[in-house]
């Protein structure tokens, strides 16, 4: 059932966006954010990082599942292909921001107050990519959808 991949594929994708405009989210709440829980100082910026999945095996995989006796596609089912989440960094290329403010608590003894590295233009761009990326997977579920249903029409 070919169409099933298909849906795993869009899911993964829709998400993948959800996570991206999560951490977009969390990025925003956090602007202000001078000290954080574990006493690390400002707030840094998070990026995801996504990663492709294939869903094909590769020839290492092959390989061994014939020296095991396994038939060439396996007796396992056939992996999906898409997206994954990588992992969640901090973006430690921009610089955190410096804001002379002595009378703030957080403020080192030079009167500077160090600043979260988040730019806001930055993440409304990114939350707008984030957003279409998940429209787009919405509007191929619909497709998808709309194929499956038309196939079924066939068989009456």
């Amino acid at each position: 059932m070919a169409f099933m991949n298909t849906i795993n594929i869009v899911g993964s994708g829709l998400t993948a966006q959800q996570l991206r405009l999560d951490i977009v989210a969390e990025n925003v709440t956090n602007s202000q954010t001078t000290r954080t829980e574990n006493g690390g100082g400002a707030y840094r910026r998070k990026l995801v990082v996504f990663e492709a999945v294939s869903g094909r095996d590769t020839f290492r995989d092959i390989m061994a599942r014939a020296a095991s006796g396994l038939a060439p596609n396996g007796s396992s089912a056939p992996t999906a292909g898409g997206v994954r989440v990588a992992q969640i960094v901090e973006d430690e290329e921009n610089p955190m921001k410096l804001v002379y403010d002595p009378t703030h608590p957080d403020a080192d003894e030079d009167g500077y107050l160090e600043m979260p590295n988040v730019d806001m233009v930055k993440e409304i761009a990114d939350a707008m990519a984030a957003s279409r990326a998940y429209a787009s997977n919405v509007t191929a579920f619909n497709t998808l959808k709309s194929v499956i249903s038309s196939g079924l029409e066939i068989g009456r």
